[in-house]
């Protein structure tokens, strides 16, 4: 007879994977509703996830897109809990502030004047 497929509570699963600093955290994440399952959307923790699932959250301003690879026994140190997942997360787009840097450079000695900043687009 065939094995069933092994599956883990999605939270649980989140929380091993290192993706929540807390279970209780990956619980309210995704009872917000802000977690998809294969494109769906769930808003219980206790979804049983497995491997062959792909998750789609947000995590610390970014979207993250993972297949599950598998579940995992306990939330043991980083490089167990990246064996978990295969990251499947788009490269990020580069807006026009992060391509210069943060901040205008002033190659002049001292303080900027008031038409020095205009020239640099602050005022």
């Amino acid at each position: 007879m065939t094995d069933p497929r092994p599956t883990i509570r999605l939270d649980k699963w989140l929380w091993h994977a290192r993706f929540f600093k807390s279970r209780s955290l990956a619980a309210g994440v995704v009872s917000a509703g802000k977690v998809r399952v294969d494109s769906q959307p769930v808003s219980k923790p206790s979804r049983a996830v497995g491997p062959g699932n792909v998750l789609t959250f947000i995590q610390a301003r970014e979207t993250k897109v993972v297949r599950i690879i598998a579940c995992g026994d306990r939330r043991g140190p980083a490089p167990e809990a990246q064996a978990l997942y295969e990251d499947l997360t788009p490269a990020p787009k580069i807006r026009p502030t992060e391509a210069r840097g943060a901040n205008p450079k002033y190659e002049k000695g001292g303080r900027p004047t008031k038409k020095d900043r205009r020239d640099m687009g602050l005022d």
